[in-house]
């Protein structure tokens, strides 16, 4: 198989867990015969220093002429602690989303058995933890008009959703939520935010077409409180742009570290998949950000864009190995860990090591 992968390191700990996520796929590649090309690219608070624009057309042409895009991370102190900043890295992520399209952004949130003792949450709540949250990515407030007035002393953002931008994701919910356990799990504000009521409505008259699915609803500030409380309660979360922003990165405490999560942002024509995580910019060239969530985001990428559930499963057997034989970064394990590249070589010794190519299977 040949594909072409549009390769977004951007900043911070980006270019090096993305490394360790190249590394895996090169792996694969060898032991299955597959050739993937990668076309590096620059976006975020780099780009602008390089091109003043955080995503560049150069780019977004190449993006649009790959067959997946994997992504870092997005972000710089020197911007976040300058709110006059009139250009921002993260900018360049959400004209990247509107740009390809990318409006379902699926956050798969486990429990790991080895690590749920490093868990800030008791093993008894988090014990069987298995969701996925179906975030909208393109609407809502982080796109709507939003301005500053007044001499500086009034400012608003503008939340504003359409009726097709929430039944495209929440068919996308639906249908996941069919191959599950049938549980889908709507987090919305209808109390009190008009949106929230018309993806209530929608999300209702959707259901009927799915009989076999139990739908429920529940307030975000609620939901975000089971989440901690409960979380074995929830199969599949659909939720809004900015609730499943927070919702999300609530949920990596879970696992133990927001540095375990991946995610595949995806449209109709074009997919990107990143780590949940941010850019860690003190930890840059430190070697001590954990790779795992951009080698799952890998996984991933591997499993939805280009159809090798094979690989994609080796891949997360290798991590899960790695994770449950203390081949971990301290974010996981403050006082027993390793280096980001030794953990990336770890899980591609253990690839490595699992494939039988005469027999096409593995062992793990």
């Amino acid at each position: 198989m040949h594909k072409k992968i549009a390769l977004l390191p951007g900043d911070g700990i980006g270019p090096e867990v993305t490394n360790e996520a190249v590394k895996v796929l090169n792996v694969i590649a060898e032991k299955f015969n597959h050739q993937f090309h990668y076309t590096e690219a620059l976006v975020g608070a780099i780009a602008i220093d390089k091109t003043g624009n955080p995503f560049p057309k150069a780019t977004e042409d190449i993006c649009k002429n790959c067959d997946a895009i994997l992504f870092g991370a997005i972000g710089s102190p020197i911007y976040d602690n300058d709110p006059d900043a009139k250009i921002r890295p993260e900018q360049g992520l959400l004209a990247m989303r509107k740009s390809l399209e990318l409006y379902v952004n699926i956050r798969p949130i486990n429990y790991y058995q080895s690590i749920a003792h490093l868990s800030p949450l008791k093993e008894s709540i988090i014990k069987g933890t298995d969701m996925v949250i179906y975030r909208e990515l393109t609407g809502g407030i982080y796109f709507g008009e939003k301005g500053t007035e007044n001499n500086g002393q009034e400012a608003y953002d503008e939340c504003r959703y359409s009726i097709i931008e929430i039944e495209r994701v929440a068919k996308i919910a639906f249908k996941n939520a069919m191959s599950r356990s049938k549980k889908l799990t709507l987090i919305d504000k209808a109390n009190v935010l008009e949106t929230s009521r018309l993806w209530r409505r929608v999300v209702m008259n959707m259901a009927k077409h799915y009989p076999e699915v139990e739908v429920n609803f529940m307030f975000v500030d609620n939901a975000a409180m089971q989440i901690i409380l409960n979380p074995k309660q929830f199969d599949v979360i659909l939720t809004e742009n900015m609730f499943g922003d927070i919702i999300s990165d609530e949920a990596s405490v879970i696992g133990g570290s927001i540095g375990l999560l991946p995610s595949a942002s995806l449209g109709d024509q074009y997919a990107l998949y990143e780590p949940i995580h941010g850019s860690f910019y003190q930890a840059t060239g430190k070697n001590i950000a954990n790779p795992i969530a951009a080698i799952l985001s890998a996984a991933m990428m591997l499993e939805h864009s280009f159809g090798l559930d094979t690989e994609s499963k080796i891949i997360n057997n290798a991590v899960k190995v790695a994770i449950d034989n203390g081949f971990v970064t301290s974010d996981i394990n403050p006082t027993d860990f390793y280096p980001t590249d030794f953990v990336g070589n770890t899980i591609c010794e253990l690839i490595e090591s699992s494939i039988n190519i005469n027999s096409n299977s593995f062992i793990l």
